[in-house]
Formats: C-alpha cells, structure tokens, sequence
C-alpha cells in the first residue's frame, strides 16, 4: 500500500506559511528560521543597519570540518523525489538529486535535526 506524507514549512514566529529559511549568526553562534516573505523582509530590514556596518569574515578553514556525507538508500532517494514531486520541485527519476533538493527535504522533513544551507541571502554573520 502505497501512503502520501504531506510536509508543510511554517514561519516560526507566526505560524504563516514559510517561504524560506533564514540562516544567520550571533555570538559565534549560527541559526536559520523559517520565515514567511513578510518576516523574512522584516528581519533584514532590522538587521540591515548592522549588516552594512558590519565586516564580512571568512570562515576559519582550520575550525570547520567539512560533514560526512552519508550514503543515500534507494528508499530515501525515493523519498525525496516523491517529497520534491509534492512540492512542485521539478526533479528526473534517476540520477543524482541535487544538493538544493536535499537541503529543501532535510528542512521540511527534519526542522530540529542538522542544520540545512539556506540558499536565502544575504546571510547575516556576527
């Protein structure tokens, strides 16, 4: 029997539909939110006066490892293309799934899990 899951990403302070996730640091410390467009514009237009007066830093290579990158089952291949199909995410059915895919997947099915890049910008650094 073949079953559907339905994964919808709200906006953390609102309960809105999420239309992105924000990422962003503070005190050494990263996060990402997900915001609806109305937040997110209102995030950036806050942090906007300390954006511009702030420095963009390289991250320190010698700290960051890069992840391991587990290997991926055929069964959450399928997952994610089922997942991604749901979603309007145009996607081949074999093949390589991209790298923008995965990260979309890994938030909406796994918000408290590890971190996902936000393709979101400007990335606020602090």
């Amino acid at each position: 029997m073949a079953s559907q899951v339905d994964v919808k990403v709200v906006d953390d302070i609102d309960g809105s539909k999420a239309a992105e996730t924000v990422r962003f640091g503070l005190d050494g410390r990263d996060y990402e939110i997900d915001l609806s467009a109305r937040n997110a514009k209102a995030l950036r237009k806050v942090m906007a006066e300390f954006v511009d007066a702030g420095r963009k830093i390289r991250p320190d290579r010698t700290t960051r490892r890069a992840a391991a990158r587990p290997s991926r089952s055929t069964g959450d291949s399928a997952a994610v293309r089922a997942w991604a199909a749901d979603n309007g995410i145009e996607i081949s059915e074999r093949g390589r799934i991209s790298r923008q895919v995965l990260e979309q997947y890994a938030a909406a099915t796994n918000p408290a899990g590890t971190p996902a890049a936000s393709t979101s910008e400007p990335e606020f650094a602090g």
